[in-house]
């Protein structure tokens, strides 16, 4: 029977490139929507996930997330060195700087501040350069992405000349950071010339970075840290939740992705319902004529369900392959859609859509044909 089901579908070839295009348009939409919302949030916490070194973050208690800081004193820095089960802890500073190259273009740039002696929070991936010449007076490190916006159009190099905040800097290396929130360049120094190139504050310490001693749980350190200095410590994947749901709960970001993803699943809904029941209508009498000898009601219905299964797994790899080439291709196209995926929850999520689509018009459709009367064979 299985035989005979499909090729009622493919004789069909209309309403079966009509299931299979509502699947995949579907599929397309809610993919590629899906992906990109997950890759812009976790833009939100790309200079927090870049810092692989450390698994405590140390801030003031009025952080809600991480663009936005509190500068602290560089006294609560030996506060947190001198918790139990702390096994180094670090300055990084963090602040959003106008930076111009000699060509006069101005941006939006994101400073970070590492470590003088250990640059613990610098990119690990680095392009062109080394990061130890960071150690040089006024050098810099500069993301791939950043050097193209202040330099437009010019083979990556070094030594290159920029002011930040009316500071003259030299750039000593290139490296590959977490795509930011924004489009500002990341520009990597060390902690005590960040100070000297920003504008100048009483408190200007960002965070403290730190690392739990072995045998020390995290979490555990990081209560310890808010109980004996009065700061918030968090682990890493705790200031990255606490990041992201505020991004969430104070952006329009889940909104307007959710929109257009329940659109995509509507319209796709709508598409395939419509499509597979005027499909199965205009096959009543070839359903009548199998029960007329005698194909019982449970042999159709695996019938119908084998006929949209197939609909529903093509229109599905073409929709799933297309959104997949278009998070292979176009970050490649563009540098600001670097670091765009299209990660395997989400493929997973939208199979599961598909499912409940196809589901829901094979019933919606099936019904008609089991109580089709034989007799509509012999019918005019």
């Amino acid at each position: 029977m299985g035989k005979v089901a499909l090729r009622m579908l493919f004789g069909d070839p209309g309403k079966y490139l009509g299931l299979v295009f509502g699947i995949a348009f579907a599929t397309l939409l809610m993919a590629q929507q899906a992906g990109l919302f997950v890759g812009i949030l976790g833009r939100t916490v790309s200079q927090i996930v870049d810092v692989q070194e450390a698994d405590l973050w140390v801030m003031d208690p009025r952080v809600k997330y991480s663009d936005v800081t509190e500068p602290m004193t560089d006294t609560q820095l030996y506060r947190v060195r001198s918790v139990e089960g702390v096994a180094w802890a670090l300055p990084f500073y963090r602040a959003m700087s106008t930076a111009r190259s000699p060509d006069g273009i101005l941006e939006q740039t994101l400073l970070l501040g590492v470590d003088d002696a250990t640059l613990t929070g610098a990119p690990r991936k680095v392009l062109l350069g080394n990061i130890d010449d960071l150690r040089q007076p006024d050098a810099v490190a500069i993301d791939r992405a950043g050097f193209g916006r202040l330099w437009p159009n010019v083979p990556l190099d070094l030594g290159r000349e920029v002011e930040i905040n009316d500071r003259r800097v030299k750039v000593v290396a290139i490296t590959e950071a977490g795509a930011p929130f924004t489009t500002a360049p990341v520009v990597v120094m060390r902690y005590s010339q960040a100070l000297i190139v920003a504008q100048p504050r009483r408190s200007q310490l960002s965070y403290v970075i730190a690392r739990a001693a072995p045998g020390h749980n995290a979490e555990d350190v990081a209560a310890r840290i808010a109980r004996d200095t009065g700061l918030q410590g968090l682990t890493r994947d705790g200031f990255v939740n606490k990041t992201m749901t505020y991004f969430l709960r104070n952006t329009g970001i889940p909104i307007n992705f959710g929109i257009t993803i329940a659109l995509g699943f509507i319209v796709g809904a709508a598409i395939v319902g419509q499509t597979f029941f005027l499909f199965v209508v205009e096959n009543l009498r070839q359903f009548g004529a199998l029960k007329a000898i005698g194909v019982g009601n449970l042999a159709i219905l695996r019938m119908v369900l084998l006929q949209a299964g197939v609909a529903a797994v093509t229109g599905y790899s073409i929709g799933i392959g297309l959104a997949a080439a278009f998070f292979e291709f176009v970050p490649r196209i563009s540098i600001e859609l670097r670091g765009l995926a299209l990660p395997a929850e989400v493929a997973v999520g939208v199979a599961a859509a598909v499912l409940l689509i196809i589901a829901a018009a094979s019933f919606a459709s099936v019904r008609r044909v089991l109580v089709v009367d034989p007799a509509i064979v012999f019918r005019g």
